[in-house]
């Protein structure tokens, strides 16, 4: 639960900074224009490796550089080595890009809970102000109000947050 007192996250990013993140992410991707986007059936009908797949695949390929004579032409060892190859950088950079992308995710959700649970609590304050009757008030409850969404019976629905405060 949010603490109104506690403001963990208190920092906006300047236009330079946020163009300076949109430069380094533009800069991977000139970095690794061979990248490119599957389908969720490809996704889905592709065959995975995982640690006993690569020990699998690594051992394939050293008995095919070994036993060359005994396969077919059409089996080209050095595109194994190569796709290998690839799937172990991008193993190495996609783990740090998902701790990356975890902690601007954490950062996101606690700056966006942040926000919206003191608009609660002033959305909460402005009707305790119309319902004492301070000049003004009404207009801006009402305003407010009108983002819970109400009901057949003209009731507002509350969120759990909103209960909860």
């Amino acid at each position: 639960m949010a603490n109104l007192a506690n403001n963990r996250i208190d920092i906006v990013m300047s236009n330079e900074q946020v163009q300076a993140v949109k430069n380094a992410f533009k800069t991977i991707q000139e970095n690794m224009p061979f990248l490119l986007g599957l389908t969720v059936d490809e996704r889905v009908a592709l065959p995975k490796i995982n640690v006993s797949n690569k020990a699998f695949t690594e051992d394939a390929i050293h008995a095919i550089v070994n036993n060359a004579e005994l396969l077919p032409g059409y089996i080209k060892v050095e595109a194994m080595k190569k796709d290998l190859n690839l799937f172990m950088q991008l193993d190495e950079l996609t783990g740090i890009a998902r701790q990356l992308v975890e902690k601007m995710e954490d950062t996101q959700m606690l700056a966006g809970s942040e926000a919206y649970v003191s608009a609660l609590a002033a959305y909460k304050l402005f009707g305790a102000a119309a319902e004492s009757g301070l000049l003004g008030s009404d207009a801006i409850y009402d305003s407010l109000k009108a983002r819970f969404s109400v009901t057949g019976t003209g009731t507002v629905t509350k969120t759990s947050e909103e209960t909860t405060l």
